[in-house]
């Protein structure tokens, strides 16, 4: 299917045709000075007529050379013209996707994510390397759904759309760290977004997987308000708890480690909005957590086979522009409207 992306720039193909007219007008409307009567005289000749006579002969020539070269700019305005309207060919391509669900992971980035309340072979480690381990392997075990990934710091962010290209949204998911996002923790826009990304899908599999360490601290929603809306639009929620329970939690801050006593986590919240949305809560520590959540989601309705079908552009360009280019070299031969010719004569 061919199209112009630009069609509106059609308008300028006829301001050539347009400008004689223009000029005539200007040339009318202006003042002209008062000139005597002898000046208009420039040439006196006894025989003006066979003088006149003499040019005409030569003038079909000349006329012929100056439709051609007019022509030529013609080609070059419309080529030139043709080009900036960029043409284009669509080429259809479909693409399948088999049954699944689509998930929406939402990832707690904000600077709490670097506290380190976690021991893995006896070595601290932090809480974003938790969640990347546990969530990098619930992707792998994704086969045939559609993942899509958020961060949310002091505000919301879609790092991947729904895709099932799961080696893509494993490694993006590698390369978050704390404070990507900002500091602080934006609960609810990120409920809110990944809402807002699922409610057009399918309905019977619109799930959502969050991850948070703390509470809301930033943001225009409120965690439960949001929850609301998830509800209303079939998402269901499932929320990963990440961090302990202790007083005071070593955090890596600024290249040292310091210990923080506001790093705790409102179970409470979190657990209210799984409830609230149909899901569930879960602790990062829990072993079985990962286990769970994939029971869980199995249980729920795939949704069918979607076709789509996507219209690729392939730019043409380069056709018109080549004609412009073209009729460009062609008026070499044409500098003053007329084919220049170079008579040598011998001298005798």
């Amino acid at each position: 299917m061919f199209e112009f992306q630009w069609p509106w720039l059609a308008l300028l193909l006829p301001l050539p045709l347009l400008l004689p007219f223009l000029w005539r007008e200007h040339e009318d409307t202006a003042p002209q000075e008062e000139t005597l009567q002898g000046e208009r005289i420039t040439l006196l000749h006894p025989h003006v007529d066979q003088l006149k006579a003499a040019y005409q002969a030569r003038r079909p020539r000349r006329q012929l050379a100056g439709w051609l070269y007019r022509l030529l700019l013609y080609l070059l305005w419309a080529g030139l013209v043709l080009a900036l309207m960029r043409p284009q060919w669509l080429v259809p391509h479909t693409e399948v996707s088999a049954p699944g669900y689509d998930l929406m992971l939402a990832v707690d980035a904000s600077h709490s994510m670097d506290a380190l309340d976690f021991t893995v072979e006896g070595r601290q480690v932090s809480r974003m390397q938790v969640v990347k381990g546990v969530m990098g392997r619930f992707i792998d075990a994704r086969a045939g759904d559609r993942i899509g990934l958020i961060i949310f710091g002091s505000g919301a962010y879609v790092l991947s759309p729904l895709t099932i290209d799961r080696a893509a949204v494993h490694m993006l998911l590698e390369r978050v760290v704390p404070s990507i996002a900002g500091g602080s923790t934006a609960l609810g826009d990120a409920v809110a977004l990944g809402v807002k990304k699922l409610r057009d899908r399918p309905p019977g599999s619109r799930v959502m997987i969050l991850i948070a360490d703390g509470d809301n601290t930033a943001g225009s929603f409120q965690p439960l308000d949001s929850a609301q809306l998830a509800r209303m639009a079939g998402v269901r929620i499932y929320v990963i708890g990440v961090g302990s329970n202790q007083e005071r939690i070593p955090i890596l801050h600024e290249g040292k480690i310091e210990y923080w006593d506001d790093l705790t986590m409102d179970e409470d919240t979190l657990r209210r909005l799984a409830e609230i949305t149909g899901g569930a809560y879960f602790r990062a520590t829990d072993t079985r957590a990962l286990e769970e959540i994939s029971r869980r989601i199995a249980e729920l309705e795939k949704t069918e086979t979607e076709t789509r079908t996507a219209y690729l552009p392939e730019p043409l360009y380069r056709w018109p522009l080549g004609l412009s280019l073209a009729a460009l070299l062609a008026l070499g031969l044409f500098p003053e409207g007329r084919r220049r010719f170079i008579v040598r004569q011998a001298s005798s």
